[in-house]
Protein backbone atom coordinates (compact mmCIF):
# COMPACT_ATOMS: atom_id res chain seq x y z
CA UNK A 1 0.00 0.00 0.00
CA UNK A 2 1.33 3.74 -1.19
CA UNK A 3 0.67 6.82 0.92
CA UNK A 4 1.77 10.34 -0.45
CA UNK A 5 2.94 12.47 1.78
CA UNK A 6 1.29 16.37 1.63
CA UNK A 7 4.03 19.58 2.26
CA UNK A 8 1.65 22.49 3.73
CA UNK A 9 0.48 24.27 6.46
CA UNK A 10 -2.44 22.55 7.28
CA UNK A 11 -0.64 19.07 6.74
CA UNK A 12 -1.60 18.55 10.90
CA UNK A 13 -5.10 19.34 9.99
CA UNK A 14 -5.43 17.07 7.16
CA UNK A 15 -3.96 14.43 9.76
CA UNK A 16 -6.20 14.98 12.84
CA UNK A 17 -9.15 12.09 11.59
CA UNK A 18 -6.00 9.67 11.30
CA UNK A 19 -5.06 10.67 14.99
CA UNK A 20 -1.46 10.18 14.22
CA UNK A 21 1.08 11.08 16.89
CA UNK A 22 2.75 14.35 16.29
CA UNK A 23 6.44 12.28 15.92
CA UNK A 24 5.54 9.98 13.25
CA UNK A 25 3.64 13.31 11.33
CA UNK A 26 7.17 14.81 11.44
CA UNK A 27 9.08 11.68 10.36
CA UNK A 28 6.12 11.08 7.44
CA UNK A 29 6.80 14.86 6.13
CA UNK A 30 10.32 14.08 5.15
CA UNK A 31 9.31 11.20 2.61
CA UNK A 32 7.18 12.01 -0.83
CA UNK A 33 5.90 8.33 -0.79
CA UNK A 34 5.42 5.44 1.54
CA UNK A 35 5.19 2.03 0.75
CA UNK A 36 3.83 -0.39 3.66
CA UNK A 37 3.57 -4.01 3.73
CA UNK A 38 1.26 -6.59 5.00
CA UNK A 39 -0.87 -3.04 6.37
CA UNK A 40 -4.23 -3.30 7.66
CA UNK A 41 -6.51 -0.25 8.60
CA UNK A 42 -9.87 -0.06 9.64
CA UNK A 43 -11.83 2.44 9.31
CA UNK A 44 -15.77 3.31 9.43
CA UNK A 45 -15.44 5.70 6.70
CA UNK A 46 -13.01 6.30 3.91
CA UNK A 47 -12.76 8.60 1.25
CA UNK A 48 -10.52 9.07 -1.47
CA UNK A 49 -10.07 12.57 -3.62
CA UNK A 50 -8.63 12.25 -6.75
CA UNK A 51 -7.15 15.19 -7.99
CA UNK A 52 -8.87 16.94 -11.64
CA UNK A 53 -7.59 14.54 -14.48
CA UNK A 54 -6.59 11.90 -12.30
CA UNK A 55 -9.49 9.87 -12.99
CA UNK A 56 -9.19 9.72 -16.57
CA UNK A 57 -5.92 7.89 -15.79
CA UNK A 58 -6.85 5.54 -13.43
CA UNK A 59 -9.90 4.02 -15.01
CA UNK A 60 -9.31 2.46 -18.08
CA UNK A 61 -11.97 3.76 -21.27
CA UNK A 62 -15.05 1.78 -21.39
CA UNK A 63 -15.39 -0.19 -24.77
CA UNK A 64 -18.90 -0.88 -25.66
CA UNK A 65 -19.90 -3.15 -29.08
CA UNK A 66 -21.20 -1.06 -31.52
CA UNK A 67 -20.00 2.18 -31.13
CA UNK A 68 -17.53 3.77 -33.12
CA UNK A 69 -16.05 7.41 -32.64
CA UNK A 70 -17.78 7.49 -29.11
CA UNK A 71 -21.49 7.60 -31.54
CA UNK A 72 -23.51 4.10 -31.31
CA UNK A 73 -24.33 3.49 -34.60
CA UNK A 74 -27.17 0.57 -33.54
CA UNK A 75 -29.49 -0.51 -30.57
CA UNK A 76 -27.99 -3.35 -28.62
CA UNK A 77 -29.77 -6.46 -29.13
CA UNK A 78 -30.84 -8.49 -25.85
CA UNK A 79 -32.86 -11.14 -25.66
CA UNK A 80 -35.34 -10.78 -22.83
CA UNK A 81 -37.79 -14.20 -21.77
CA UNK A 82 -40.77 -13.05 -19.13
CA UNK A 83 -40.29 -14.53 -15.75
CA UNK A 84 -42.05 -17.85 -15.74
CA UNK A 85 -44.14 -18.52 -11.83
CA UNK A 86 -46.08 -21.13 -10.86
CA UNK A 87 -48.59 -21.21 -7.87
CA UNK A 88 -49.65 -23.65 -5.56
CA UNK A 89 -53.35 -23.83 -5.78
CA UNK A 90 -56.01 -22.77 -8.05
CA UNK A 91 -59.20 -20.87 -7.88
CA UNK A 92 -62.24 -22.24 -8.07
CA UNK A 93 -64.33 -22.78 -10.87
CA UNK A 94 -68.13 -21.55 -10.54
CA UNK A 95 -70.73 -22.49 -13.15
CA UNK A 96 -73.54 -20.03 -13.16
CA UNK A 97 -77.41 -20.81 -15.24
CA UNK A 98 -78.68 -24.06 -16.19
CA UNK A 99 -79.95 -25.85 -19.46
CA UNK A 100 -83.07 -27.89 -20.07
CA UNK A 101 -80.70 -30.84 -19.93
CA UNK A 102 -79.13 -29.71 -16.39
CA UNK A 103 -82.49 -29.32 -14.80
CA UNK A 104 -82.89 -25.12 -15.94
CA UNK A 105 -84.13 -23.03 -18.81
CA UNK A 106 -81.40 -21.21 -19.18
CA UNK A 107 -80.12 -20.90 -23.30
CA UNK A 108 -76.68 -21.07 -22.03
CA UNK A 109 -74.12 -21.65 -18.98
CA UNK A 110 -71.45 -19.53 -18.08
CA UNK A 111 -68.31 -20.16 -15.73
CA UNK A 112 -65.87 -17.85 -14.23
CA UNK A 113 -62.88 -18.50 -11.59
CA UNK A 114 -60.16 -21.58 -12.65
CA UNK A 115 -57.19 -19.25 -12.41
CA UNK A 116 -53.64 -20.96 -12.09
CA UNK A 117 -51.67 -17.69 -12.44
CA UNK A 118 -52.27 -13.45 -11.49
CA UNK A 119 -54.92 -12.03 -13.66
CA UNK A 120 -53.86 -11.96 -17.70
CA UNK A 121 -50.57 -13.24 -16.92
CA UNK A 122 -50.87 -14.94 -20.47
CA UNK A 123 -47.28 -16.02 -20.52
CA UNK A 124 -47.19 -18.15 -18.26
CA UNK A 125 -51.19 -19.59 -18.85
CA UNK A 126 -53.72 -19.05 -20.24
CA UNK A 127 -56.96 -17.55 -19.23
CA UNK A 128 -58.87 -20.34 -18.30
CA UNK A 129 -62.03 -18.11 -18.78
CA UNK A 130 -63.44 -15.04 -19.41
CA UNK A 131 -64.52 -12.05 -16.99
CA UNK A 132 -68.36 -11.81 -17.31
CA UNK A 133 -70.76 -8.99 -17.40
CA UNK A 134 -74.08 -8.73 -15.63
CA UNK A 135 -76.07 -5.32 -16.33
CA UNK A 136 -77.96 -4.21 -13.52
CA UNK A 137 -82.11 -4.22 -13.81
CA UNK A 138 -84.76 -3.04 -10.96
CA UNK A 139 -88.04 -4.16 -10.55
CA UNK A 140 -89.50 -0.89 -10.03
CA UNK A 141 -88.48 2.74 -10.97
CA UNK A 142 -85.36 4.46 -9.33
CA UNK A 143 -83.79 7.45 -9.61
CA UNK A 144 -80.68 7.16 -12.57
CA UNK A 145 -78.29 8.98 -13.32
CA UNK A 146 -79.30 11.09 -16.47
CA UNK A 147 -76.34 9.21 -18.74
CA UNK A 148 -77.94 6.19 -17.99
CA UNK A 149 -81.26 6.66 -17.93
CA UNK A 150 -81.27 8.20 -21.55
CA UNK A 151 -81.12 4.67 -22.64
CA UNK A 152 -83.27 2.89 -20.30
CA UNK A 153 -85.93 5.38 -20.38
CA UNK A 154 -88.62 3.27 -22.03
CA UNK A 155 -87.98 0.34 -20.40
CA UNK A 156 -87.96 1.41 -16.81
CA UNK A 157 -90.29 -0.23 -14.74
CA UNK A 158 -90.72 -3.51 -16.72
CA UNK A 159 -88.28 -5.83 -15.83
CA UNK A 160 -88.75 -8.21 -18.55
CA UNK A 161 -87.97 -5.84 -21.46
CA UNK A 162 -85.09 -4.06 -19.51
CA UNK A 163 -83.56 -7.29 -19.22
CA UNK A 164 -84.47 -8.16 -23.15
CA UNK A 165 -82.59 -4.95 -23.91
CA UNK A 166 -79.39 -5.36 -21.75
CA UNK A 167 -78.89 -8.83 -23.18
CA UNK A 168 -79.81 -8.05 -27.42
CA UNK A 169 -78.81 -4.58 -27.52
CA UNK A 170 -76.07 -3.85 -24.68
CA UNK A 171 -74.42 -7.28 -24.94
CA UNK A 172 -74.95 -8.68 -21.32
CA UNK A 173 -73.66 -11.81 -20.46
CA UNK A 174 -76.32 -12.02 -17.98
CA UNK A 175 -79.13 -10.17 -16.11
CA UNK A 176 -79.22 -9.22 -12.18
CA UNK A 177 -82.67 -8.56 -11.21
CA UNK A 178 -82.57 -6.31 -8.49
CA UNK A 179 -85.59 -6.64 -6.24
CA UNK A 180 -85.60 -3.55 -4.59
CA UNK A 181 -89.35 -3.75 -4.59
CA UNK A 182 -89.53 -6.35 -1.33
CA UNK A 183 -87.46 -3.25 0.85
CA UNK A 184 -89.97 -2.57 3.79
CA UNK A 185 -89.19 0.84 3.61
CA UNK A 186 -90.39 0.91 -0.05
CA UNK A 187 -93.14 -1.03 -1.23
CA UNK A 188 -92.46 -3.89 1.19
CA UNK A 189 -93.76 -6.46 -1.68
CA UNK A 190 -93.81 -10.13 -0.43
CA UNK A 191 -91.48 -12.65 -2.12
CA UNK A 192 -94.08 -14.29 -3.74
CA UNK A 193 -94.49 -11.31 -6.13
CA UNK A 194 -90.38 -11.23 -6.39
CA UNK A 195 -90.73 -14.68 -7.93
CA UNK A 196 -93.64 -13.32 -10.39
CA UNK A 197 -90.66 -10.53 -11.60
CA UNK A 198 -88.18 -13.76 -12.28
CA UNK A 199 -90.63 -15.65 -13.99
CA UNK A 200 -91.13 -12.93 -16.22
CA UNK A 201 -87.40 -12.03 -17.21
CA UNK A 202 -86.86 -15.98 -17.49
CA UNK A 203 -88.95 -15.58 -20.17
CA UNK A 204 -88.03 -12.55 -21.78
CA UNK A 205 -84.37 -13.68 -22.14
CA UNK A 206 -82.07 -16.62 -21.78
CA UNK A 207 -79.24 -15.91 -19.93
CA UNK A 208 -78.35 -16.91 -16.68
CA UNK A 209 -79.15 -14.46 -13.75
CA UNK A 210 -78.25 -12.94 -10.61
CA UNK A 211 -80.81 -12.33 -7.86
CA UNK A 212 -80.16 -9.70 -5.58
CA UNK A 213 -82.00 -8.31 -2.58
CA UNK A 214 -82.99 -5.09 -1.09
CA UNK A 215 -80.46 -5.59 1.94
CA UNK A 216 -82.69 -6.15 4.93
CA UNK A 217 -81.28 -9.20 6.49
CA UNK A 218 -84.13 -10.49 7.51
CA UNK A 219 -86.54 -9.69 4.24
CA UNK A 220 -84.31 -11.08 1.69
CA UNK A 221 -84.05 -14.21 3.71
CA UNK A 222 -87.60 -14.49 3.19
CA UNK A 223 -87.19 -13.72 -0.59
CA UNK A 224 -84.11 -16.23 -1.36
CA UNK A 225 -85.92 -18.95 0.39
CA UNK A 226 -89.29 -18.45 -1.88
CA UNK A 227 -86.95 -17.82 -4.43
CA UNK A 228 -85.06 -21.26 -4.27
CA UNK A 229 -88.50 -23.14 -3.68
CA UNK A 230 -89.84 -21.57 -6.63
CA UNK A 231 -86.78 -22.03 -9.05
CA UNK A 232 -85.05 -25.03 -8.42
CA UNK A 233 -82.01 -25.90 -10.74
CA UNK A 234 -81.79 -22.45 -12.25
CA UNK A 235 -78.26 -22.33 -10.91
CA UNK A 236 -78.76 -18.57 -9.89
CA UNK A 237 -76.32 -16.36 -7.89
CA UNK A 238 -78.01 -15.32 -5.18
CA UNK A 239 -76.91 -11.69 -4.12
CA UNK A 240 -75.84 -11.84 -1.38
CA UNK A 241 -75.59 -13.94 2.06
CA UNK A 242 -73.90 -11.17 4.01
CA UNK A 243 -72.91 -12.11 7.85
CA UNK A 244 -75.77 -10.54 9.39
CA UNK A 245 -77.80 -12.85 7.84
CA UNK A 246 -79.02 -16.75 9.37
CA UNK A 247 -75.82 -17.81 6.99
CA UNK A 248 -76.73 -21.44 8.20
CA UNK A 249 -80.65 -21.32 7.31
CA UNK A 250 -79.82 -19.00 3.45
CA UNK A 251 -76.74 -21.60 2.84
CA UNK A 252 -78.76 -24.75 3.21
CA UNK A 253 -81.78 -23.91 1.02
CA UNK A 254 -79.63 -22.11 -1.66
CA UNK A 255 -77.71 -25.34 -1.56
CA UNK A 256 -80.77 -27.57 -2.16
CA UNK A 257 -82.00 -25.33 -4.79
CA UNK A 258 -78.85 -25.81 -6.86
CA UNK A 259 -78.09 -22.18 -7.00
CA UNK A 260 -74.72 -20.35 -6.03
CA UNK A 261 -73.75 -17.63 -3.75
CA UNK A 262 -72.36 -14.36 -3.38
CA UNK A 263 -70.57 -13.94 -0.51
CA UNK A 264 -70.52 -10.11 0.83
CA UNK A 265 -68.19 -8.96 3.16
CA UNK A 266 -66.74 -5.06 3.50
CA UNK A 267 -63.29 -4.56 2.89
CA UNK A 268 -61.89 -6.79 5.05
CA UNK A 269 -59.96 -9.93 4.26
CA UNK A 270 -60.09 -11.48 7.52
CA UNK A 271 -64.04 -11.05 7.29
CA UNK A 272 -64.32 -12.88 3.82
CA UNK A 273 -62.85 -15.65 5.26
CA UNK A 274 -64.48 -15.81 8.03
CA UNK A 275 -67.91 -16.26 6.20
CA UNK A 276 -66.59 -18.25 4.07
CA UNK A 277 -65.97 -20.89 6.58
CA UNK A 278 -69.04 -20.71 8.21
CA UNK A 279 -70.66 -21.39 4.47
CA UNK A 280 -68.19 -24.21 3.64
CA UNK A 281 -70.34 -26.60 6.39
CA UNK A 282 -73.43 -26.55 4.09
CA UNK A 283 -72.43 -25.87 0.89
CA UNK A 284 -68.82 -26.40 -1.76
CA UNK A 285 -66.26 -24.33 -3.02
CA UNK A 286 -68.05 -24.65 -6.46
CA UNK A 287 -70.76 -22.69 -5.10
CA UNK A 288 -69.22 -19.57 -3.89
CA UNK A 289 -68.34 -16.17 -5.25
CA UNK A 290 -66.79 -13.47 -3.28
CA UNK A 291 -67.85 -9.84 -3.35
CA UNK A 292 -65.15 -7.79 -1.71
CA UNK A 293 -66.97 -4.29 -1.80
CA UNK A 294 -66.07 -2.19 -4.58
CA UNK A 295 -65.08 1.18 -3.91
CA UNK A 296 -65.14 4.17 -7.63
CA UNK A 297 -62.71 5.87 -8.55
CA UNK A 298 -61.72 9.01 -6.55
CA UNK A 299 -63.83 7.15 -3.77
CA UNK A 300 -61.32 4.40 -2.31
CA UNK A 301 -60.53 2.65 -5.69
CA UNK A 302 -56.97 2.49 -4.88
CA UNK A 303 -57.92 0.17 -1.64
CA UNK A 304 -60.49 -1.72 -3.10
CA UNK A 305 -57.82 -2.97 -6.13
CA UNK A 306 -55.04 -3.63 -3.24
CA UNK A 307 -57.92 -5.70 -1.46
CA UNK A 308 -59.24 -7.62 -4.12
CA UNK A 309 -55.55 -8.28 -5.58
CA UNK A 310 -54.30 -9.44 -2.37
CA UNK A 311 -57.13 -11.74 -2.13
CA UNK A 312 -56.30 -13.32 -5.41
CA UNK A 313 -52.66 -13.77 -4.91
CA UNK A 314 -53.76 -14.91 -1.22
CA UNK A 315 -55.87 -17.85 -2.99
CA UNK A 316 -53.12 -18.68 -5.83
CA UNK A 317 -50.15 -19.28 -3.15
CA UNK A 318 -52.95 -21.45 -1.39
CA UNK A 319 -55.43 -19.66 1.14
CA UNK A 320 -58.12 -21.85 0.28
CA UNK A 321 -60.45 -19.49 1.81
CA UNK A 322 -59.81 -16.78 -0.35
CA UNK A 323 -59.10 -18.99 -3.21
CA UNK A 324 -62.70 -18.07 -5.15
CA UNK A 325 -63.64 -15.75 -8.12
CA UNK A 326 -64.19 -12.91 -7.23
CA UNK A 327 -67.63 -10.02 -8.24
CA UNK A 328 -67.34 -6.24 -8.66
CA UNK A 329 -70.67 -4.22 -7.89
CA UNK A 330 -68.99 -1.96 -10.75
CA UNK A 331 -72.14 0.10 -10.71
CA UNK A 332 -71.06 1.79 -7.72
CA UNK A 333 -68.98 4.27 -9.63
CA UNK A 334 -72.35 6.10 -10.31
CA UNK A 335 -72.61 7.16 -6.51
CA UNK A 336 -69.34 9.33 -7.17
CA UNK A 337 -70.66 12.85 -8.03
CA UNK A 338 -68.17 13.48 -10.21
CA UNK A 339 -69.98 10.52 -12.35
CA UNK A 340 -73.20 12.52 -12.67
CA UNK A 341 -73.35 15.97 -11.57
CA UNK A 342 -73.62 18.58 -13.45
CA UNK A 343 -69.73 21.07 -13.57
CA UNK A 344 -67.30 23.05 -15.13
CA UNK A 345 -66.49 22.77 -18.79
CA UNK A 346 -63.01 20.99 -18.35
CA UNK A 347 -64.86 18.08 -16.44
CA UNK A 348 -66.29 17.35 -20.48
CA UNK A 349 -70.29 16.79 -20.61
CA UNK A 350 -71.43 14.10 -17.64
CA UNK A 351 -72.68 12.00 -20.23
CA UNK A 352 -69.12 11.17 -21.28
CA UNK A 353 -67.86 11.49 -17.57
CA UNK A 354 -70.00 9.43 -15.95
CA UNK A 355 -69.55 5.61 -18.40
CA UNK A 356 -65.74 6.63 -18.13
CA UNK A 357 -66.11 6.67 -13.89
CA UNK A 358 -68.00 3.27 -14.38
CA UNK A 359 -65.27 1.82 -16.85
CA UNK A 360 -62.07 3.19 -15.36
CA UNK A 361 -63.44 2.02 -11.94
CA UNK A 362 -63.66 -1.61 -13.93
CA UNK A 363 -60.49 -1.81 -15.81
CA UNK A 364 -58.71 -0.99 -12.66
CA UNK A 365 -60.39 -4.03 -11.08
CA UNK A 366 -59.85 -6.28 -13.66
CA UNK A 367 -56.06 -6.28 -13.59
CA UNK A 368 -56.76 -7.28 -10.03
CA UNK A 369 -58.19 -10.63 -10.82
CA UNK A 370 -62.39 -10.17 -11.02
CA UNK A 371 -64.32 -12.58 -12.93
CA UNK A 372 -67.90 -11.11 -12.53
CA UNK A 373 -68.77 -7.31 -13.50
CA UNK A 374 -72.38 -6.19 -12.48
CA UNK A 375 -72.73 -2.41 -14.78
CA UNK A 376 -75.19 -0.49 -16.06
CA UNK A 377 -73.97 1.82 -18.89
CA UNK A 378 -73.61 0.31 -22.24
CA UNK A 379 -70.62 1.80 -23.57
CA UNK A 380 -68.84 0.95 -20.55
CA UNK A 381 -70.04 -2.49 -20.80
CA UNK A 382 -68.83 -2.48 -24.20
CA UNK A 383 -65.23 -0.89 -23.51
CA UNK A 384 -64.72 -3.32 -21.06
CA UNK A 385 -65.31 -6.05 -23.39
CA UNK A 386 -62.90 -4.59 -25.82
CA UNK A 387 -60.42 -4.15 -23.32
CA UNK A 388 -61.18 -7.61 -21.92
CA UNK A 389 -60.96 -9.25 -25.33
CA UNK A 390 -57.53 -7.21 -26.45
CA UNK A 391 -56.10 -9.07 -23.33
CA UNK A 392 -57.06 -12.40 -23.77
CA UNK A 393 -56.46 -13.01 -27.53
CA UNK A 394 -54.24 -15.08 -28.56
CA UNK A 395 -53.20 -13.01 -31.85
CA UNK A 396 -49.77 -11.77 -32.49
CA UNK A 397 -49.01 -8.68 -32.68
CA UNK A 398 -47.69 -6.60 -35.73
CA UNK A 399 -44.34 -5.83 -34.85
CA UNK A 400 -43.61 -3.32 -37.85
CA UNK A 401 -46.12 -1.04 -35.79
CA UNK A 402 -43.80 -1.10 -32.45
CA UNK A 403 -40.70 -2.50 -32.95
CA UNK A 404 -38.89 0.39 -34.21
CA UNK A 405 -39.90 3.04 -32.06
CA UNK A 406 -36.40 3.89 -30.34
CA UNK A 407 -34.11 4.74 -33.66
CA UNK A 408 -30.20 5.74 -33.22
CA UNK A 409 -29.30 9.28 -34.53
CA UNK A 410 -25.90 9.63 -35.82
Amino acid sequence: MIFTTHHDTDKKKDAEGLQLSEELLEALAKFQTIELEDFQMDVKDLEIIFEAGAAGQLMPRLKLPGIAGGKPTSMFQIPFLPPIETYPNKIAEVKLGATRSEGGTRGKTLTIGGEVSPAFYTFEQPMPHKPVITLDVFDMEVPLSKAVKMHVKDVVGDPAAWAKLAVDKFGADMVTMHLISVDPLLKDASPKDACKTIEKVLQAVDVPLVIGGCGDPVKDTAVFEEVCAQFPGERFLISSVTRDMDVEKCAKFIKKAGHAILSFTPMDLNLARELNRRLYDYVGKEDIIMDLTTAALGYGLDYAFTNMERARMGGLMGDAELAHPMSSGTTNAWAAREAWLKMSTEWEPRELRGPLWEVTTAITLLLAGVDLFMMMHPAAVKTLKDVTNYLTSTKKADQSKYSNWVTVKA
